[in-house]
């Protein structure tokens, strides 16, 4: 069973010829714009493994970018699915409702950690719409014009999120951006300014959000403060809790809202259902969250959450689209939300996370070319450098990497704002032997390449 299987590679070359053939139409036929790093032309998915149109086995850590958590083809989102398209494909929500809309946003209201209450729910279809309703919210709310952002942010390609995000490559050629979005400069405590001790440092991006109202934009004219709890795009950088109560601490004192942007890191990748309770632990829990990726197994949809004043403040109209809360995605994401409950699969994250952790650190210690290993729960970033002392950023060598591991069966994805870190999003449901297969594959390439 794929399920269950090790990473196998059968043909002499990868991709093989039935692969490669269909990656040659996608050359022909598609938009090179998106683009594709990887030799994987996938036939089936199960759990946490690939199977290519070849016969080759792959084990994906990357997930869809963090979009399978609960793995590939689960048995029961299949039926849910399955059983909902039978009745219905799509009930607009503008136009009628639907009990699954309802009963998710009943879900996500009684389990997602925003300050206050009474919740309330909307869903849209990705998670730059996620972001970019969070903003719209805030901003309906507030009656303000502008947000905050930061360094190594990443929230989509609509013309917000694009501005939203720091790496400008996401954006080239696609000008004028959005007005009101300021940044500010995010935690990244490996590459704090040097010789500066951690507890100044943190004052010191924080003072880069009161730089942001005095060189910007007032206080009073912010609608929001937006953080990913641990950037994805960025690096996965965890967002130090001190840091998070004293970005609370600035939004409370001037009317801000407090937005978690949870896209990449919610339902059960960081130890937690969503890592901003960590933040709701800590007393500095946000007003509103945005999520999407492993919502629902694969299937298009996200959602906004937040506290029932502020989602009533939204002017009429401003909010909401065709397919948002499509009735199939809806009955996948609540199959999905039972079984990571009933798994555990938060637990399982931690599980884990401490395993690649381990692995990861013991990697360090042994190779000059690992200058960092950070994250929270199995969302776990791996930082290459040129050597520990200089910690000068080794792109090339993660360019390297993704592609001799996967001719060995793992598919690993780079990120970080100079392209030198392998990030870890693979399926919770992974199983302990393909994990530590994974790590083999990955530690040998090291080995190779260095």
């Amino acid at each position: 069973m794929l399920r269950e299987a090790l990473p196998k590679i059968i043909t002499e070359t990868v991709p093989g010829p039935k692969s490669q053939a269909l990656i040659d139409r996608r050359a022909d036929a598609t938009a090179k714009a998106v683009g594709c790093a990887y030799p994987v032309a996938i036939a089936r998915g199960e759990g946490a493994m690939i199977e290519d149109l070849d016969g080759n086995y792959f084990l994906d850590w990357i997930g869809g970018v963090g979009v399978l958590n609960v793995g590939y083809s689960q048995p029961e989102i299949v039926a849910a699915v399955k059983e909902q398209a039978e009745k219905y494909f799509h009930g607009m929500f503008n136009i009628v409702t639907h009990e699954g809309y309802v009963a998710l946003a009943e879900k996500l209201n009684s389990i997602v950690p925003v300050r206050g209450e009474k919740k309330r729910t909307m869903f849209a279809n990705s998670g730059a719409e996620a972001d970019e309703n969070a903003v719209k919210i805030a901003r309906g709310y507030t009656k303000r014009p502008n947000v905050i952002v930061f360094s190594g942010a990443f929230h989509g390609r609509t013309v917000l999120t694009m501005t939203m995000t720091s790496k400008k490559a996401y954006a080239k050629d696609m000008g004028p951006l959005a007005n009101g979005v300021f940044r500010a400069r995010f935690p990244y405590l490996y590459r704090k300014p040097e010789g500066m001790p951690e507890e100044a440092a943190i004052q010191y991006y924080v003072d880069s959000i009161y730089d942001v109202f005095e060189e910007c934009a007032s206080a009073d004219t912010i609608a929001a403060i937006v953080v990913e709890p641990l950037q994805g795009e960025g690096g996965f950088i965890p967002a130090p809790i001190e840091w998070v109560k004293a970005v609370r601490k600035i939004c409370d004192e001037h009317g801000i809202l407090l937005v978690a942007d949870e896209v990449q890191s919610g339902f059960c990748r960081t130890g937690r259902m969503f890592a901003s309770e960590y933040w709701k632990e800590a007393g500095c829990e946000p007003d509103i969250l945005a999520t999407a990726k492993s919502i629902a197994a694969g299937m298009p949809l996200s959602a906004v959450i937040t506290r029932e004043e502020i989602m009533n403040e939204v002017p009429a109209g401003t909010i909401g689209g065709t397919y948002c809360g499509n009735a199939v995605s809806c009955a996948a994401s609540l199959k999905t939300i039972e079984i990571m409950e009933k798994e555990k699969l938060a637990d399982r994250s931690l599980e884990i996370g401490k395993k690649v952790t381990a692995r990861y650190e013991a990697m360090k210690e042994k190779y000059d070319v690992i200058g960092d290993v950070r994250g929270l729960g199995a969302m776990i970033g791996l930082e290459f450098v040129t050597d520990k002392e200089s910690k000068t950023p080794n792109a090339p060598l993660v360019k390297a990497l993704v592609q001799e591991c996967a001719q060995n069966g793992l598919l690993v994805e780079s990120a970080g704002i100079y392209g030198n870190v392998i990030r870890f999003l693979c399926p919770l449901v992974v199983t302990d032997e393909q994990l530590e297969a994974g790590l083999d594959i990955m530690e040998n390439a090291i080995v190779k390449l260095i």
